[in-house]
């Protein structure tokens, strides 16, 4: 039989016959794609990069949702609108110590509120502001000036296929659903997408990405044998990735707290087999962290990024009823970009972090 012609395949196309199934690991839920001897995985040019304005723009059309998302933060806030419609020099001091109050409540966290405060003080001493709406406009932009200069909130992928993303965080921060919303978000750019159930430690936890990769039709790779090893999971699942042409491999792990030494090594050990099978990877880490913890959240980032390095944050739960001040928090405490928000329970609620869009929504 005559060979395809290369004008008729994809960028994403394999020549060969099924390869069998690895010894220790599985693929479920939709058919084994083609393995090709000696294949090579090459990015189109420019693919990643494409992919990250994509995700990019696709989050402007998304302000609604975080515009509802954060409900509480803006009902906290709204006070913010009262003091100074009527503002006047005189009252600078009352209408300051309010304000000071109305983010502390809506969780900026005290060092964040005193530099905002006091940088807003300055300005008004100095005649800068002279109205309260020019002292409205100059609090967004010191809000969103903290959130901005703390690096890139796109998904930095990297341009060789596939791009490897570890998610990690504690139990109950909302890992598992969060990694199958962004598979989700991506499989309906046209990425084609592995997962990787590293979570060996919970059974239900494989159970969970199973369904997520039947809702989102990715294919995924999990132990066939109980406590397997996670890094030999999701070694196995970038290697399959690799081979088959995959563009990105998203790789669960398992939910530990940052106090478990033992656990926290076995990152290490993940992160190192990750790089085993490509070097440079992952491209990104991101850590999962519970929005209504509030500022509790600090301890465990900082853990975790000492000992994997995180290079994005995914903020669950922010859905009405947490406070919104705690990204500012987070991102100013830690130097990490906040790259996606949970704004509610739906699979398209994983919304693409925008700074100037949570600003305006926050603050409206």
């Amino acid at each position: 039989m005559a060979s395809p012609s290369p004008s008729s395949l994809s960028h994403f196309s394999l020549l060969s016959k099924p390869a069998p199934p690895k010894h220790h690991h599985r693929l479920l839920l939709s058919p084994t794609r083609p393995a090709t001897s000696g294949f090579q995985c090459r990015a189109e040019t420019g693919f990643f990069n494409r992919l990250g304005r994509l995700i990019k723009e696709k989050a402007k059309s998304d302000v609604e949702k975080l515009f509802s998302g954060f409900s509480k933060t803006r009902d906290n806030l709204a006070v913010v609108d009262e003091l100074l419609l009527y503002w006047n020099l005189a009252d600078t001091d009352r209408v300051l110590d309010e304000l000071e109050e109305a983010l502390l409540v809506s969780d900026f966290g005290p060092k964040i509120t005193i530099k905002i405060v006091e940088s807003l003080r300055e300005d008004i001493v100095a005649g800068k502001l002279k109205s309260g709406s020019e002292i409205k406009e100059a609090l967004k932009k010191n809000v969103l000036d903290l959130l901005t200069v703390k690096g890139k909130t796109e998904l930095q992928l990297g341009y060789r296929k596939p791009s490897v993303v570890m998610i990690v965080g504690v139990n109950g921060g909302g890992k598992t659903t969060s990694l199958g919303k962004l598979a989700y978000r991506l499989k309906n750019e046209g990425v084609k997408v592995l997962m990787a159930a590293g979570d060996t430690f919970r059974a239900a936890a494989c159970d969970q990405l199973e369904i997520w990769a039947e809702r989102t039709g990715c294919e995924i790779v999990v132990a066939e044998k109980e406590k397997a090893k996670a890094s030999a999971v999701i070694s196995q699942a970038v290697k399959r990735g690799k081979e088959q042409g995959y563009d990105i491999v998203l790789c669960d792990t398992s939910g530990r707290l940052h106090t478990n030494f033992s656990l926290m090594e076995e990152l290490i050990a993940c992160k190192k087999a990750v790089g085993k099978v490509m070097p440079g990877a992952p491209n990104e880490i991101l850590q999962v962290l519970d929005g209504t913890t509030g500022l509790n959240m600090l301890p465990q980032a900082r853990e975790f990024n000492e000992i994997v390095g995180i290079t994005g944050l995914i903020l669950t739960k922010l859905d009405g009823s947490a406070r919104g001040g705690c990204v500012v928090s987070v991102v100013n405490e830690l130097g990490i970009p906040v790259k996606f928000v949970g704004v509610g329970e739906g699979v398209e609620d994983l919304q693409p972090f925008d700074a100037e869009a949570f600003v305006n929504a926050i603050f409206s």
